[in-house]
């Protein structure tokens, strides 16, 4: 999955594209590389990579598909469009493992059963795809990452002689689940991932689907088989494992969504009990709560409509992220009130009442830490739509 930019251009620079025809020995290893989860949220779905080792030519390289440059020119506006460029970086193995053994993270290598012929058409298609005009490519963190990529070109290499065996893994979760699985519920990277996700993470994601994340790459490879001499053997001859760190575990700040939305919602309910006694109205909350609903909901709008995120569209989590509220918010600070805005209050609280129900049937699962807001929301929206036209001024 994403991994920090540590110099990988560097590296790059120290080898030259290897000829084509160089010839991998009989003692050449092609292994899968699985990485433990990191403690930052962006390491915590671990990563994937490919090792080429053949010590008769000296020679022991990893092939990675999860780089990427930060320093690229638009890189944050490209990659909120959808369009983020990952590459594929090959370099010493060494320095691939210095890099997690400074992290503390776990290192798994799987040697696969592969004969002279596969080694070499796998050493081959990695060679040409790590070339300059090759090495980009459109990334997508659920259907073409670090790990995918080593599920198809498994296939690309060996063809039929290859089957995948699914009887070990838990079938039919969606990709939201299986996301979640991954990574802490209560932290505001899961809260903004579930945020930005529509009903596409809600599907069902086949076995094959399962491979973005590495934990299933490992598992799928471990179970898979590979045919020789039309006889089914294992796909991984052995396991090493290069490192043996204590599982990482994705922490929660204790400044955490939960308790922040919790704090805020709190204050918001007791404000609104003082509004009604006294019949007046906190301006400043309403247009924090309108402004900030609609900002966030008009960036989901954005990549919905204009973006090429595969997981964006059908976003119902904009029920609640009304984009309109960030112009109501606004309306809201004037001492008088257009009568149509009692109506529009209105609609906010029909809004807030369906998200239960896609919630139940399973259309859209929505992050669990936004319960406390939505409370609040569905109290302040109905003190408005019954007392916006009555306050004192």
């Amino acid at each position: 999955m994403n991994k920090k930019y540590f110099l990988l251009l560097f590296l790059l620079s120290i080898y030259s594209p290897l000829k084509a025809q160089l010839q991998l020995s009989e003692y050449a290893e092609v292994s899968i590389i699985t990485v433990g989860p990191g403690e930052e949220f962006f390491l915590a779905f671990g990563h994937s990579a490919i090792r080429v080792k053949d010590p008769v030519l000296n020679l022991d390289l990893i092939y990675n598909y999860g780089v990427f440059d930060f320093n690229a020119p638009n890189f944050l506006l490209n990659s909120a469009k959808g369009n983020m460029i990952y590459s594929l970086a090959r370099y010493d193995f060494k320095y691939f493992l210095t890099s997690y053994k400074r992290e503390k993270r776990w290192l798994k290598e799987q040697v696969l059963n592969l004969d002279l012929l596969e080694k070499q058409s796998y050493f081959k298609f990695l060679e040409n795809n790590a070339s300059p005009e090759n090495r980009n490519y459109l990334y997508d963190p659920y259907f073409n990452n670090c790990a995918t990529k080593l599920r198809d070109i498994t296939r690309l290499v060996l063809g039929d002689k290859l089957a995948f065996n699914d009887n070990n893994i838990e079938n039919g979760l969606t990709f939201r689940q299986l996301t979640n699985h991954e990574i802490a519920w209560n932290s505001w990277g899961t809260f903004g991932l579930n945020l930005i996700a529509g009903t596409k993470l809600d599907e069902k994601a086949t076995f094959n689907e399962y491979m973005f994340l590495p934990d299933y790459i490992y598992s799928s490879f471990k179970n898979a088989t590979v045919f020789i001499r039309n006889q089914p053997e294992k796909l991984v001859k052995k396991e090493v494992v290069l490192l043996n760190f204590k599982e990482k575990e994705a922490k929660s700040s204790i400044f955490n969504p939960f308790l922040i939305f919790s704090i805020f919602a709190f204050l918001g309910i007791y404000i609104t009990y003082k509004d009604l006694k006294n019949n007046k109205r906190t301006k400043s909350l309403d247009f924090i709560i309108l402004f900030t609903t609609g900002l966030i909901g008009t960036v989901l709008v954005f990549l919905w409509f204009f973006s090429t995120h595969s997981t964006a569209p059908n976003n119902f989590n904009l029920l609640f992220t009304f984009a309109p509220n960030v112009i109501v918010a606004f309306l809201l600070l004037k001492t008088h009130q257009p009568k149509w805005l009692k109506k529009y209050m209105q609609l906010l609280l029909i809004l807030l009442v369906i998200i239960p129900v896609l919630w139940i049937v399973e259309i859209q699962v929505f992050p669990v830490v936004i319960i406390p807001l939505l409370v609040l929301l569905a109290v302040r929206y109905y003190y408005l739509s019954k007392k916006l036209l009555t306050f004192k001024i």
